[in-house]
This record gives C-alpha cells, structure tokens and sequence, in this order.
C-alpha cells in the first residue's frame, strides 16, 4: 500500500507540472499571436495603397491586357509551421496542396517551402520542397521573409517579365467564428481586374504619373507580391499560433481531469490505509486485553 501511495503522489507531482508546463505554452502562444495580428492589419493598409496604385495606373493609360504564356514552371510557396504541438496544421495544408499540384496539367510544379515541420507533411504527401525556409521568429522578421522570397520569385523568373510567371501562395488564415481554413492563392499571373480602366474616378483630381509606365507597372507588381507575401506569411503565423492555442487548451483540460481523478484516488489510498493502521491498532488492543485483565485483574476491562 506504501507503494501505490508513493507512486500515486508522484503521478500527481508529474502532472502538475505538466499542467504548468501546458499552461505556459498557452499563454506564450496567445501573447505571440497579437503582434503578427498587428502585422497583418498594417500591410493590409499598405496593399489597399497599392491597389490604388495599380487603378490609378490603369485609368491614366486606359488599361492594359497583358500578353500571358502558358507558362513552362508554376512555383508554389506554402507556409507551415517550423514547430509541432499544433494538431494537424501543417497536415490539412499540405493535402490541400497536393491536390492543387495534382489539378495542374500544365508546366512543371515547384515548391518553396516555408517551416521544418510544413516540410514533413509535404514529404508524407509525397512532394519534395526545393527549399526550406524558417518562418519569423518574431514580427519583426516576416519583412525578412518576405525579401527573401522575392528575391528567389526574381530568380525564379530567368529574366522573364513577373506578369507572365505562374506563382501561388499556400497558407491558413482566420474563417469565420474562429476557424482556420487552408488557402491556395494565385499571385502570378495578375489578375486582370486590377490593369483595368474604370468607367469613374472617385476624385476630382484625376491621376497622373511621371516615371516610365513599364518602371512604374514593375515597381507596382513588386510591391503586390512583397505585400501579399507578407500578408500570407502574418496570417499563417496568427493560424500557428492560434491552433497551437486550442490543442494547449484541450491539454490543459485534459490534465486538470486527470490531476482531479489521480486526486480523488490519492484521498481513496490515504484514508484506506489510515482505516488499515487504525484497524490493526485495534486489533493488537483486543489481542492484548486477556493478558492485561490476568497481570492487572482490578483494571477495567472497558
């Protein structure tokens, strides 16, 4: 009985620190999530800039329909995570993924992938990464990543024009009542909405630009890919954490259940062998009482 006793309060030792040790995890990951957040909402801003930029564009010029090949090699970049206690995360991604690259006939698939662990489910979907990239540490380093990733469309591209490149982007981001949904975005070729003239502008000041139009109509795709590079990489960070936040929960509750029930049979095993002592007290009392009623015959036998 000493045993189980022993080995129930060091059950319930371990799981209290497992349970610290969760809660701790949780709490990192609500407070990591806020600045990506933060991060997703001020490149949002900057994009909407841009677009304006690219109306504004196409209202000075009239539009343009860009010539699009059918390109020879469609590159896609998926963003997963580089650390595991995230349930299936990287897991749905990577399907989704797999049956995006299994719905193209044309051009060869390439990917650019983004977390060690993003790697793995790819490999498991059987798609081999030509690269792996870490995800941000902090804020602060999804600029980096995302340079970085332009810098490897750029190289990508062989001297091509960026319009004619096929390149999708492959993250999770925030659905609705607090779910995370896989998504596969197309960033190259541009949309042709976006080169396309308005019947209206929404100012009395018409626009009107000074630099080259193809310098101009460069330097405004580079800025789209930067910032929706950047959005993608924040929203995945946000969805990292924010299932990582959910499955620390369900851990926490899940250890909280198993503290209260190692608990109670703690208190079971205690009182069990408190009656046992007590009991075998008793029973050396009445063994005794014949021999304590011969030597002390006046004593009371109460």
């Amino acid at each position: 009985m000493a045993q189980t006793l022993e080995a129930l309060t060091r059950h319930s030792d371990t799981l209290t620190s497992i349970r610290g040790i969760v809660h701790t995890m949780k709490t990192l990951s609500a407070i990591n999530a806020t600045p990506y957040e933060h991060a997703a909402r001020s490149i949002e801003a900057y994009h909407r800039t841009i677009l304006q930029g690219f109306a504004a564009f196409a209202y000075r010029t009239g539009g343009i329909n860009l010539r699009q090949d059918d390109p020879l090699e469609h590159l896609v970049i998926v963003f997963g995570s580089d650390h595991g206690l995230c349930g299936n995360y990287n897991e749905v991604l990577a399907e989704v993924v797999h049956q995006h690259c299994a719905s193209q006939t044309a051009g060869k698939q390439r990917l650019l992938c983004i977390g060690a662990q993003m790697n793995d489910a790819l490999d498991d979907q059987g798609l081999l990464p030509e690269a792996v990239l870490l995800p941000p540490a902090s804020a602060d380093g999804i600029g980096r990543l995302a340079g970085d990733i332009v810098t490897r469309i750029d190289r990508f591209s062989r001297g091509q024009p960026l319009h004619q490149l096929a390149v999708t982007l492959a993250f999770t981001r925030r659905g609705e009542h607090g779910t995370r949904e896989p998504t596969i975005q197309s960033l190259l070729p541009l949309a042709p909405s976006l080169l396309q003239r308005k019947k209206h502008w929404n100012s009395r000041s018409l626009p009107d630009y000074t630099m080259e139009g193809d310098a101009l109509l460069s330097s405004l795709i580079r800025s789209h890919i930067f910032a929706s590079v950047f959005r993608a990489s924040a929203e995945a960070m946000v969805t990292e954490n924010s299932a990582r936040l959910a499955l620390m929960q369900q851990a926490e509750q899940s250890v909280d259940e198993r503290i209260e029930a190692v608990t109670g049979e703690l208190r079971s095993v205690r009182q069990t062998e408190i009656t046992n002592e007590l009991m075998d007290v008793i029973i050396g009392f009445e063994a005794l009482k014949p021999a304590v009623l011969k030597t002390f015959p006046d004593a009371d036998p109460a």
